[in-house]
This record gives structure tokens, sequence and C-alpha cells, in this order.
């Protein structure tokens, strides 16, 4: 081959080169310059029924409109790709849909990848001006993959007959559409995700989905923030904050579900605050507090403190309609598992609401004299201040402000939920319902525990495998999944 004929043949791979770089060139600067950590966290996440909750401009639309087309292309970077793929996007109405969900899977979209489409309205060739019924797109493995958009003001029937993929909800749909996509995806164990910010206040999503109360190890959710989102100026959020008043902030900022008073504790954040147990060193030990209840639940936790200052809930015990028998043994057992502290004579320590010394007619003693009978020797002089004790503890929720920060184990399940649920009632009063398990946080907390002091030198590699993890926690936790 002549020198020509190479330099030719050369330039016209260049070319062709940068004609693919160029090719979907919005979707390949997804998350490049800038990056968005919880969306890359939705899309590493391989559970079947994901959902993001995001506040207003959070970025949740821009990653559910990117996971579907990288599905329906086959050039997932995190999931096994596979041709002939068909899903569904799922809008709240058909204008919704042209505006919102539509709007955004064209704006990725290069218009060599499409194949076909077919429009309820307006013309295929300007198709972001009408309302499109499905699009075909080129599979890189061969084969044309199909996407339906549908929305919710069709009604149920619309939805039946399909064998899907994946579907897509662009908002929170009704139970009975949300119930029937789930059978489209059965056949060919498809997934479900959804994109919403929570303006509906707590429906069945907040409690199948955000509470996962049937524990369903398929289910996975991370909530977005106007903070999430890197393309945000801060002088922009900062407006938009100020518009807002509390009920309204929590799910436009924060994508929180709210049933009209707000949450107490807006500042949660389960992907970071949540982590697996891992083996506590005895110097971290600090103390158990209880909420006491015999109808009522009963709750204590154990609660460490490390070196600088951070406070972890290891342990929990939750229960209702039981008798201080059953209480204290099921303390002493959780105690005795995890090898925790005891005095000279075997005796456990423990904070206790101060209603503890009240006797009833029921009962010649109080709660409080019965535990000290069954060797766990109660404190009740706790700061109950409420409004104090919040405080404070949203200084160990908002991390790097000059407090500890607190992590509570996976396995303390009814706090976390208590943390999901807590809220205001009118005034600064929260409301008087499921609060056991933040009532004894306070006590704790208000305690002032001091950190713990270093023990033994050949502890220190425990403390470096601890302080590995905090690490892991703030930096690279969001990516992992």
């Amino acid at each position: 081959m002549k020198r020509e004929d190479i330099l030719i043949r050369l330039a016209e791979v260049e070319n062709e080169l940068k004609r693919r770089r160029n090719d979907g060139e919005k979707l390949n600067g997804y998350n490049k310059c800038k990056r968005h950590k919880k969306q890359i966290a939705f899309h590493k996440c391989k559970k079947r029924n994901r959902w993001v909750f995001g506040g207003n401009r959070s970025g949740k639309t821009e990653c559910g409109a990117v996971e579907c087309l990288w599905l329906l292309r086959g050039i997932h970077p995190y999931r096994k790709n596979r041709q002939n793929v068909f899903g569904w996007a799922v809008s709240l109405s058909t204008q919704v849909q042209r505006d919102v969900a539509q709007a955004k899977i064209l704006n990725y979209l290069p218009k060599s990848w499409i194949a076909d489409i077919t429009m309820l309205s307006g013309r295929k060739d300007s198709p972001a001006g009408g309302v499109i019924d499905q699009i075909k797109i080129k599979n890189v493995f061969g084969g044309i993959s199909t996407l339906g958009f549908k929305s919710c003001d069709q009604g149920r029937e619309k939805f039946q007959g399909s064998s899907l993929d994946f579907v897509w909800f662009d908002e929170e749909p009704p139970r009975d559409i949300y119930e029937e996509c789930l059978m489209r995806v059965m056949d060919r164990r498809g997934d479900i995700f959804g994109t919403m910010t929570p303006l509906k206040g707590k429906t069945f999503i907040y409690n199948e989905i955000y509470l996962n109360r049937k524990r369903n190890p398929e289910i996975w959710h991370e909530f977005m923030t106007w903070e999430d989102n890197p393309f945000l100026s801060k002088k922009e959020t900062k407006l938009l904050e100020g518009a807002l008043d509390g009920s309204a902030l929590d799910a436009r900022k924060f994508g929180k579900f709210s049933d009209g008073a707000g949450l107490v504790y807006p500042e949660f954040d389960e992907s970071v605050h949540v982590i697996e147990p891992f083996d506590i060193p005895r110097e971290w030990q600090e103390n158990i507090s209880i909420d006491p209840g015999l109808n009522n639940p009963l709750s204590a936790h154990w609660y460490c403190v490390d070196w600088d200052g951070n406070i972890y809930v290891v342990a929990e015990h939750f229960a209702s309609g039981k008798d201080i028998d059953f209480h204290a043994q099921a303390i002493r057992q959780i105690s005795k598992k995890l090898g925790w502290k005891t005095d000279g004579r075997g005796r456990l320590y423990a904070l206790i609401d101060s209603a503890a010394n009240q006797r009833t007619l029921a009962s010649s003693k109080s709660v409080s004299e019965l535990f000290y009978e069954r060797d766990i020797l109660v404190d009740t002089n706790v700061n109950k201040d409420v409004f104090s004790g919040i405080a404070r503890v949203k200084s160990f929720l908002k991390r790097d402000n000059g407090e500890g920060n607190i992590y509570i184990f996976s396995n303390c399940v009814n706090m976390i939920d208590e943390f999901k649920t807590y809220s205001w009632a009118e005034g600064d009063t929260p409301k008087k319902v499921d609060d056991h398990c933040m009532d004894e946080l306070r006590y704790f907390i208000m305690n002032r525990p001091k950190p713990a002091e270093r023990g033994k030198e050949e502890l220190s590699v425990i403390a470096a495998d601890k302080l590995k993890r905090i690490r892991k926690k703030k930096n690279d936790r969001l990516t992992e999944r």
C-alpha cells in the first residue's frame, strides 16, 4: 500500500473515531467532569427494586433516564448487558411525560441510535414537541431494544400483558399501577427503579420502600439533596431554602417524606449514619440507655464512644407487653454476647428515664428498684430537656462541625425506623408516638459522654482499622454500592 493510501486510510479511521466520540457526546460526558456520587451509587446498586428520593433539581431524574438508555443500548457499565431489551418509562400524565421523562431521554439519546419512533401525537421527525408511544433503539449486541412510555392517568388496565426487563417510575405511581408493574418484570427477573420527590407524604412507598416493613432484601433506596448535586451553586440553594417552610423543605431539598409537620431529624442519612457491625474495642464501651415500658415498648441500646468522640449504637433490645424479668434477661444476654463491662460483682450499669422511679397501684416497687434487684443498676438522673437534647443529637448528625459523629449498627432496626419517622407536632414539640428509641438516645447524649481513653498499645491495629472504616464511610461509601 502506498504511503498516500495509508495516510488517507488513517484519516478515515481518525474521522470515524471522532464521529463515534461525538455520537452520544452528552451520554459519554455523564458524570465525567463533575461526579454526582449518589447517581453513581444508584447505577452501581445490583438490587432489583431501587429508588431515589430526591429534592427538586437534585439530579434524580437525570440518573433514571441514563439508566434506561444504558440498559436499552446494552452499554451499562455495572451490569450484564444483553440485546432486545424491553422497558417502560412511567410518568404521572402524558404532559409530564413529554416535559420531564421524555425530554430527559431525548436529551441523552443520539439520533443515530434511534431505529424508529411511534408517536401518540406530533411528528416523529420532531418528537420533542409531541407525545411518544415507543422508541426503538439499536442495541450494540444486535437487535432492537424498545422503550415504551406510559402514564398513570391511563389506568391500570393499560399496564397489563407485557413482559418487561425494567420499569422506570418518574415520580410516585398509584399503588395498583406499581403492583401491576411488579408483575410485568417477574417473568424476566427484571428491575423496578423509581426517581421521585415525596410530595404526597407518607404513602405506600413510604412503608414498602423507605421503611421496607417487609425487610425485602431486593429493595434499596437513596436520598439526594441539593448539596449532592455538583451542578447547583450554593447561592442558588440558599435562595431556594429561604422560600420554603419546614415540611416543604423536607421534601424539596432533602427528598424526605413528611406528613406536613416536618421531620425532627432531616439530617439523618441512612447511607451515612447506618453502618455494618464490627468488633468494638472494650475501651469504647460507654453505657446502656433505657426508655422503660411494660405494655408500651421498652427500648434499650448499647452505646460506645471512640477516641475521637464519635458515638456508635451497637446493639438493641426492643419489646412490648413483657415483664421486667424478660427485659432484664434480654439485656443481660445481649451484654454477655458483647462482652459488656460490669462492676466487680458482675452488675451492669444503665441510664433510664426518671419515670422509672414511680410506683403504681399494680406494684409496690418501682421499675428502677426491680431492675436493681436483677443486677442492672439504673441511673435515673438523666437530662430530659427535649429541645436541648434534639439540638445536641442534630449536632452529631450534621458531621464535620466540631462535634463527633453518630453511627448506628444496621441491626438496630427500631432506632433506624424511628429516625426516619420522628416528626414535629405543633410548635417545638415532637409527636409522642414511636419515640422510645429517640428518648433514650437523648438521655445518653445529654449525659455528655467523653471520648474513650487510649488503651494498650496492641489495640493500635484495631484503631487503624477503625480509622480506615470511617474514612471509607466519609469518602467512598456512596460509590461502593
